[in-house]
């Protein structure tokens, strides 16, 4: 064809298409021509109506540029799209976003890394744009799947592959940005897509682990994790109340299906984004989400199952500093329902899973996830307030097993308790609710030494306000308690009110708990703890001379010969009992008190050292009772001055025994049976009254073993009519000796008939009925 028709033609072709022509240079190097860009710019301005036509020519354009691999021209042609769309923003917009949207699509199916990075900018710089129209019918579902394609990049080259992912993760960010805020956009939120983000970005989150930054040649100003970290809180910080749950569910079936709980540092990072980065007052809705993945890897392994708890721990300490609502108690409900579950697996070694059958427990794994679980319980019941960390605690204590209530798996119900009474010992609470120490000291009356020891150590945690409880860590002779800075404020009407009601409780517990055979150093120190604490956070006058009672009446009980307790207890009690006079003579301030006792101490160090707390380990003990005591009468007198109520400290303290001392130990009746007869012989006029000596206590420790043995056996073993009659010829005696009793005591009424004369020649004044006696005639109405 002639160059002069070719020119006429030209001539003769649209002029937006002629604008069009004009930005591309000759030579594609020398990039837009920016005059005739601006001519077309001010075209599009002018004539709003061309706008569609003029991006449906640019988007033919650059596909046939893209088809012929002239990639210069495509980067002009969208570096023209780019400032037609800031420029522009009219109505008839719509239209040329269209074409502009075809056109990025076309660079995002190209197999080049670099026109798949020249369309996601391109479509980043669109996602920032405001529009003034809302459109109708525009989807990004392409775009949603092919950026979360392009993070999962496996490019060869591992720097356009880092470039590609990044680009994804842009891309993201855009479509959400582009569509969180318009409701007439396809819901981002929707599980199919939020399944194809939230996976993409943690896969990118995760690949950014133990990285170092990227090379130098890399233009960004962060690295790929970082950059996914800022979309994804971006993500979770726009989203609202009801689209929690499809944002943080993908999150856990990523974690689920990659094995990633086991590690725990990922899981735990990840959820601590989503807490920071959504709103506080749902942080409820990730608890409950959290919850009930845990319920359902019920039958998942111990390492899976701990792993969500550790992330549930991190997640419920944030949530607890916001709103939590209701879920509260559900917390706790399901942690301790896990607590027994992991129990019970761990008895029974093994589980019927669904999936792969049968599954062996591995016991060091579940309790690690015990442990777990227990760290959880505490450490959330500490970010509470404190009305409702008394809550958690009685709420905890209605989960113990009652000693005796559950027959059928007696160790799983150990196992429980102490589980139970270690998260009590979690939560730092200051306050003591009087319906929650009656349950947690019936626990202290435990044949098990494990669970009287977590009793007594969440006694004195409950009581120690000041934080003195380190101060009082060992059991030792503080010869100046100045050195300690014990902080001492005066007690106050409640914790009377709460002495008044409870201290004779305290002290029966007490001094029981130092009657246990199979009490070891560690009973002994928290029982001077307690006592220590009671007098510097619960003590007035009343108190105090109480507790100098307990610890005479220690003493007392370390001498008792009736007690069967070993030459190592004996010593640790008179150890204990110095050690706590040692300290409330001290904090009396009374002169004499302080002297005698000082002097007791040094006899026993000097003569009996093991006596004293330094030195009770010693072996085959030997010592004079009557020189190494502290003198009740001598401490009443020295008291009595000071203003002491006198009476009281002269009178002996004696606990008083009640049927939940006698429940609590959940004795055979063989055993039960050998108790009785055993008191019955100590009162009896015919035994001789026993001195406690060290010296020979073994042998006589070993004779009334073998005694009780016998008994035992003879109950267990004897036919049961002999058991019968052995026990009817006792009912028998028992009543003979209340007729007796009730004979001398109580006397007959006097008979207005006067007097009868007994066969012996007495006189005996002879019982009438009401009905018979004669009244005077005034006394009758």
């Amino acid at each position: 064809m002639p160059f002069w028709v070719c020119g006429c033609c030209g001539a003769l072709r649209p002029r937006y298409k002629r604008l069009v022509d004009n930005i591309f240079p000759e030579d594609p190097e020398d990039g837009l021509v920016k005059a005739n860009m601006e001519k077309l710019t001010f075209y599009a301005l002018s004539a709003p109506e061309k706008l569609d036509r003029i991006g449906a020519y640019l988007s033919e354009r650059l596909s046939r540029d893209v088809a012929r691999h002239r990639y210069g021209y495509v980067c002009i042609a969208m570096e023209a799209l780019d400032q037609l769309l800031m420029a522009c923003h009219c109505q008839s917009i719509n239209l040329f976003v269209e074409s502009f949207l075809k056109m990025v699509r076309k660079l995002l199916e190209a197999d080049k890394p670099n026109l798949q990075i020249l369309g996601t900018n391109s479509f980043v710089k669109f996602a920032n744009i405001e529009e003034d129209t809302p459109s109708y019918h525009r989807s990004y579902d392409f775009f949603v799947s092919r950026f979360s394609e392009m993070c999962h990049s496996s490019y060869e080259d591992p720097d356009f592959r880092t470039k590609i992912r990044m680009a994804g993760i842009k891309g993201l960010q855009g479509v959400v940005r582009k569509t969180v805020n318009d409701e007439l956009q396809a819901n981002i939120w929707d599980p199919q897509h939020m399944d194809k983000i939230v996976p993409s970005l943690l896969f990118n989150l995760q690949s950014g682990e133990g990285t170092e930054s990227p090379a130098s040649f890399w233009k960004e100003k962060e690295s790929p994790a970082e950059l996914t970290e800022r979309c994804f809180r971006e993500l979770l910080g726009r989203a609202a109340y009801g689209n929690i749950k499809n944002a943080v569910t993908p999150v856990l079936m990523h974690l689920d299906n990659h094995s990633l709980w086991e590690g725990k540092t990922f899981a735990v990072r990840c959820f601590k984004i989503i807490m920071y980065s959504i709103q506080s007052q749902h942080s409820h809705l990730v608890i409950q989400q959290l919850l009930g993945h845990l319920d359902a890897n019920s039958k998942s392994s111990a390492t899976v199952r701990a792993g969500i708890v550790e992330v549930l721990l991190e997640a419920a300490a944030i949530a607890a500093s916001g709103s939590v609502g209701p879920t509260v108690l559900e917390v706790f409900n399901t942690l301790l329902r896990h607590l027994r579950l992991s129990v019970d697996y761990e008895l029974t070694g093994s589980y019927d899973c669904t999936n792969i059958g049968t599954k062996i427990i591995k016991e060091h794994e579940e309790r690690q996830l015990q442990e777990a679980v227990i760290r959880t319980i505490g450490s959330f019941a500490n970010t509470l307030p404190t009305y409702q960390r008394s809550e958690v605690m009685l709420f905890i204590m209605g989960k113990i097993p009652i000693p005796g209530m559950h027959p059928t798996l007696p160790e799983g119900n150990r196992m429980i308790q102490v589980m139970l009474l270690k998260s009590l010992r979690q939560v730092n609470s200051t306050s003591l609710p009087n319906s929650f120490l009656d349950p947690l000291l019936s626990f202290a009356l435990q044949e098990d030494a494990e669970i009287r020891l977590l009793v007594l150590e969440i006694l004195v945690s409950l009581i120690d306000r000041h934080d003195n409880l380190p101060k009082f860590s060992t059991i030792s002779i503080i010869s100046d308690i100045s050195v300690l800075k014990l902080k001492v404020d005066k007690c106050s009407r409640q914790d009377n009110l709460f002495m008044k009601k409870h201290a004779q409780h305290l002290y029966r517990h007490i001094y029981l708990c130092c009657k246990e055979q199979s009490s070891v150093r560690p009973h002994f120190e928290k029982l001077y703890s307690l006592l220590a604490l009671i007098s510097m956070e619960l003590a007035n006058e009343e108190v105090v001379v109480d507790l100098i009672r307990v610890a005479l009446a220690l003493q007392d009980l370390a001498l008792s010969s009736e007690e069967m307790l070993p030459v190592y207890n004996r010593c640790a009690v008179h150890a204990l009992s110095s050690a706590y006079l040692n300290l409330i003579s001290q904090l009396t301030t009374v002169p004499a008190f302080c002297q005698h006792v000082h002097e007791v101490i040094e006899m026993r160090q000097k003569e009996s050292p093991y006596l004293l707390p330094e030195d009770v380990f010693i072996e085959n003990p030997k010592y004079d009772k009557r020189r190494l005591l502290f003198q009740q009468a001598k401490i009443t007198e020295v008291l009595g001055g000071s203003g002491y109520n006198t009476e009281r400290l002269a009178t002996p303290y004696v606990p008083q025994f009640t049927d939940e001392d006698r429940l609590s130990k959940r004795k055979s009746i063989g055993e039960t049976i050998s108790l009785q007869v055993e008191v019955e012989s100590r009162n009896s006029p015919e035994k001789e009254e026993c001195v406690y000596s060290p010296v020979d206590s073994v042998g006589v420790e070993e004779q009334e073993k073998e005694r009780r043995r016998q008994v035992v056996e003879k109950f267990q073993k004897a036919p049961f009519e002999e058991i019968a009659a052995h026990c009817g010829a006792r009912a028998t005696m028992l009543q003979s000796k209340l007729n007796q009793i009730f004979e001398i005591t109580i006397r007959p009424p006097p008979s207005p008939s006067g007097t009868i004369t007994s066969s012996y020649g007495q006189t005996q004044s002879r019982s009438v009925p009401v009905y018979e006696m004669k009244f005077p005639d005034l006394c009758v109405y």
